[in-house]
């Protein structure tokens, strides 16, 4: 059995294969050719949305080993500030924040970032979002918008360097 890939190697896969959904996604609105084209567009978009919480998933996994107890988040979150972090700490519980509406849809995560005055992700009310079929929930987080995965894997590879560094 092969060894375990490091945590900054899985983030770099992630981030080549977000790269390619990014480009199939925005491949798709350049097309005009009617119903395929926006089967596709959702299935790339959820792939995306996946491939985000996927990410954060297992920098969670990995490094749940700082912390005795706890939810992951929060502790990082004062960690950080208590050595100075504050931009870091807004970043890493936002992208927390981000991937908790991805996996569970509209609830405190959701509320927590509609409210939040400086918010790093697109976050759309829920009267602009579709309630039934195959469009439901989904953008609740825009993970189309330019940047948002490049965003969410360079703030976990600072934190990993921050707690890797302790």
């Amino acid at each position: 059995m092969g060894s375990l890939q490091s945590l900054p190697e899985l983030v770099a896969a992630a981030q080549a294969n977000a790269k390619a959904l990014e480009d199939r996604i925005a491949g798709n609105a350049t097309q005009t050719d009617g119903q395929g084209e926006t089967t596709d567009h959702h299935a790339a978009v959820k792939a995306l949305e996946l491939a985000a919480v996927d990410i954060h998933s297992v920098f969670e996994s990995r490094m749940q080993h700082h912390f005795k107890r706890g939810p992951f988040s929060r502790k990082l979150k004062a960690l950080l500030l208590e050595n100075g972090k504050a931009d870091l700490a807004d970043r890493a519980y936002q992208s927390y924040l981000a991937i908790n509406v991805l996996k569970h849809g509209k609830g405190a995560s959701y509320r927590e970032l509609l409210t939040t005055r400086k918010a790093r992700f697109a976050v759309t009310p829920s009267d602009k979002i579709a309630t039934e079929g195959p469009d439901a929930e989904l953008g609740l987080v825009d993970v189309t918008k330019p940047g948002f995965f490049d965003d969410l894997t360079a703030t976990i590879l600072e934190a990993i360097d921050f707690l890797e560094g302790k």
